[in-house]
């Protein structure tokens, strides 16, 4: 698609019509990128490599980068100040992390790049907006919650409004996301021969083993929207030894927050019965809470609308939630983390297949339209306060 070839939706058509040219300009760099990462995947926490190249890339277009922003080294602030004086602080993110053995099956490589492509676009109309563009790497949305350091470390502090847009297979405005935390288990027993003296040992995998029977009986009686999931990370070195150490990560998931809370207690007791019945003792450390998703309509209304100038639509909705950090943003500012379709439906996310798409042609295409269409949006919170302030009192009306 031809991006300048398209009338950019009202209001502020001219400066729309800007950004567009000015992302259009840019799609080799853009597009470059998103390659770039996605065949350097790198894990939450070590995305050393691509939160330099998106550093440098928003450097290059004026923006003022602290790399690293916060406490954490892959963590990334851009800011460039608008030309026509005090106003509202817009933040444009982007993700990079990978995830393990499988790269970037979640396709965040076009999320980083669609957010430097969108910073590039603002870059060429800051002299008629008002206010302050903030650019925001975000680390480790796959495991860690990085966007909750980001906030706590007060990078977040004073925005009117925050825009993301992830890839899926279809599209959607409103991010509909479970609340989730990571849990590692840790069970502790006592190493013996396995043939020899076995009633000397405290099989800790036996615990581990108990403690995914106990969460598959456990599923039956669980609201169908909740989830509870994980793998094996360590379950002994040796058949011929009882093994004293067995650990595995799981995670939690529910759309309801209060339910989510007696999930995560229940877990804990699971842990803890498992332990009891082998003999052994157990650590359950949980970590890197996801918030469910407080929705701005004020924003996702504005994003549609400039998106459908570009001939993408809405897709009826689709049970199949996920989880992410963007929630735990939503729940302190106004926020939008809508999907756009990179391939066909039913295509699942963190599978070969949609690593694949996350690097195809129709990918780039809407890596580009989703740069172009968050500054649009951006622009028009720049240029319009009282855009700015039916956005807050929408999301002050979803926290009553």
């Amino acid at each position: 698609m031809e991006l300048t070839a398209i009338q950019p939706a009202s209001p502020h058509g001219e400066i729309k019509a800007r950004i567009a040219a000015a992302v259009a300009a840019a799609r080799s760099e853009i597009l470059e990128l998103s390659h770039r990462i996605h065949a350097n995947p790198e894990p939450a926490f070590e995305e050393h490599q691509a939160a330099a190249w998106v550093a440098e890339a928003i450097g290059r277009h004026g923006y003022v980068v602290e790399h690293p922003a916060g406490r954490l080294e892959t963590a990334v602030r851009g800011r460039l100040s608008g030309g026509r004086g005090p106003g509202a602080r817009v933040a444009i993110l982007a993700e990079y992390d990978a995830l393990p053995g499988i790269g970037h099956a979640c396709g965040h490589n076009t999320m980083a790049a669609s957010g430097v492509g969108a910073a590039i676009g603002l870059a060429a109309v800051a002299g008629d907006l008002a206010g302050e563009i903030v650019f925001l790497g975000t680390p480790a949305e796959e495991r860690g919650s990085g966007k909750q350091y980001m906030l706590d470390d007060g990078l977040f502090d004073g925005t009117d409004a925050a825009l993301l847009f992830h890839p899926g297979d279809l599209t959607s405005i409103e991010a509909r996301l479970l609340a989730s935390e990571d849990v590692d288990v840790t069970f502790h027993g006592r190493a013996s021969h396995a043939a020899s003296e076995p009633w000397e040992g405290r099989n800790a995998l036996d615990a581990l083993v108990m403690l995914f029977s106990s969460i598959g009986l456990w599923r039956q009686q669980l609201r169908p929207e909740s989830r509870v999931h994980g793998v094996v990370l360590e379950g002994g070195t040796a058949a011929n030894i009882i093994p004293d150490l067995a650990a595995g990560r799981f995670m939690v998931r529910s759309p309801d927050q209060l339910y989510f809370e007696g999930m995560r207690s229940h877990f804990r007791t699971l842990c803890e019965a498992a332990a009891m019945a082998t003999g052994c003792s157990v650590e359950v450390e949980f970590s890197g809470r996801s918030e469910t998703m407080r929705h701005n309509r004020v924003l996702g209304g504005r994003y549609l609308a400039n998106l459908e100038a570009y001939g993408m639509h809405e897709d009826p909705p689709s049970d199949n939630l996920g989880s992410s950090d963007m929630g735990n943003v939503s729940q302190v500012l106004p926020t939008i983390h809508p999907t756009l379709a990179i391939c066909d439906p039913g295509v699942p996310g963190h599978s070969i297949e949609f690593r694949e798409a996350a690097a195809s042609p129709r990918a780039e295409e809407v890596t580009l339209i989703a740069a172009t269409v968050a500054a649009q949006v951006a622009a028009e919170l720049l240029m319009d306060p009282a855009l700015v302030a039916a956005a807050w009192r929408d999301f002050r009306g979803a926290a009553s």
